[in-house]
């Protein structure tokens, strides 16, 4: 393989639950969001903002994401527990926020993917820093009371949370696809 596409060859999730401290901080946080924004963009609308939870921060809002699971009068105590905890392990959650313009030209699935992209530049970015990552979801993302939560405007939605920490396990590589699986060449 080609040295400048080992970092894309060696990149996999680490499990949130297996990410400790330490985690980036001040200067090399700041380089990493940095990177991290340098997408593409159609129509330079800058269609994502990126929201810490860091600290006692990730806790509160575990707590507030129980509450809100707890409407669910089926949820399980241990089920309950999990999302108290579930942003608890990783010392940094950064929420990725796609803000979507709808008066644009530019089709909202092209500003959704331009906040895909940021999320794993901070995947690669986490990587090349020797740090772990792993993107998650889950209902969280797609609520309307952790929306309200996390104070986003009508136009914008949760892309994912990405939560960034030294790797506590080795962790393997999953099976990928073969090229062969997923590529062919177009014909008139």
């Amino acid at each position: 393989m080609s040295p400048p596409l080992d970092l894309l060859m060696q990149r996999h999730s680490v499990p949130s639950r297996q990410l400790g401290a330490p985690g980036p901080e001040g200067a090399e946080l700041r380089a990493l969001l940095e990177a991290a924004v340098r997408v593409p963009d159609h129509g330079k609308l800058v269609p994502f903002r990126l929201i810490e939870l860091r600290g006692e921060a990730k806790q509160a809002f575990g707590e507030r994401l129980a509450a809100i699971a707890a409407r669910n009068p089926a949820l399980s105590k241990a089920k309950r527990e999990k999302e108290r905890t579930r942003y608890t392990f990783a010392p940094l959650v950064l929420v990725v926020v796609a803000r979507v313009a709808a008066d644009s030209k530019v089709p909202p699935i092209e500003q959704e993917v331009a906040a895909g992209c940021v999320a794993y530049n901070l995947l690669l970015g986490a990587h090349a820093l020797g740090y772990g990552a792993q993107w998650l979801t889950g209902w969280a993302a797609y609520d309307a009371d952790v929306a309200a939560l996390l104070r986003l405007a009508g136009n914008e939605r949760v892309i994912g949370f990405v939560h960034i920490g030294t790797p506590q396990i080795d962790v393997p590589d999953r099976e990928r696809p073969a090229v062969e699986e997923v590529f062919s060449t177009w014909t008139p």
